[in-house]
């Protein structure tokens, strides 16, 4: 894939692996746009790289959803990437009515999220003359932590719909790629993340530089890090990181 001269959109982008995407989208001289729930999030993500566009938009939200494909089409018509970013993880009971209520926050934003935009941006994807979408995954979804079952799920949602949209687009100028990363230093999960997992996570530029690469190589699958050895074991390594818990 060519990672210059694209017009990028990135949900979730105002922190984390978005955000620094962002940035190192930006130094490859790509036009990027970002959105997220959180206003004040956009207008620091702004001030620290200017050149950003940026929207409000609930990814969960059909309204949302609908306004941000109008607003992109009308306001960014070369846009041909998309990056399915945008994602939530809590701590989920399985056991617990009330604690599945946070499973509704997790499927709609982790795996619906992604789906609908994918399909409602395709129109505008297959009339460029290169287009991708970039689902990003998780290492989780192949070996999963049992405190919190649904984000491994959702991922591993995202994994298999990815194969199957990968399938669906071969014979289209849509390439789909699968980001598919560790652990990385981001708020993502942060007020439920024990601090010797916090103290392990990757750098979010070095996963970022990694997916990068990967992308340049027309890598479908960019396993980054300790997730290529999760991708590798799958179910195996199950009962070691989930020992005492």
């Amino acid at each position: 894939m060519k990672t210059s001269g694209n017009t990028v959109l990135i949900t979730g982008g105002a922190t984390g692996i978005g955000l620094e995407l962002a940035r190192q989208l930006l130094v490859r001289d790509n036009e990027v746009i970002i959105c997220g729930r959180r206003a004040a999030r956009l207008d620091e993500a702004k001030r620290e790289l200017p050149q950003v566009q940026t929207r409000v938009a609930d990814v969960s939200s059909p309204a949302d959803r609908a306004e941000l494909v109008q607003w992109i089409e009308s306001s960014f018509p070369r846009m041909n990437v998309l990056v399915n970013n945008a994602g939530v993880q809590h701590s989920v009971d399985m056991r617990s009515v009330d604690e599945l209520r946070k499973a509704e926050e997790e499927i709609a934003i982790n795996l619906l999220a992604p789906m609908y935009l994918t399909a409602m941006f395709l129109p505008q994807l297959q009339r460029q003359e290169a287009a991708a979408i970039v689902n990003v995954s998780s290492g989780l979804a192949f070996s999963p932590l049992a405190y919190m079952p649904v984000y491994c799920a959702t991922k591993a949602a995202v994994h298999s719909m990815t194969m199957s949209l990968r399938h669906q687009l071969r014979d289209t100028n849509v390439r789909v790629f699968e980001a598919i990363p560790p652990l990385v230093k981001s708020e993502l999960g942060a007020y439920h993340r024990p601090a010797q997992a916090q103290a392990m996570a990757m750098p979010t530029d070095a996963a970022v530089a990694q997916l990068m690469s990967g992308l340049e190589r027309d890598e479908y699958e960019i396993a980054i890090g300790h997730a290529a050895t999760a991708r590798e074991k799958r179910e195996s390594m199950f009962a070691m990181m989930n020992a005492g818990r």
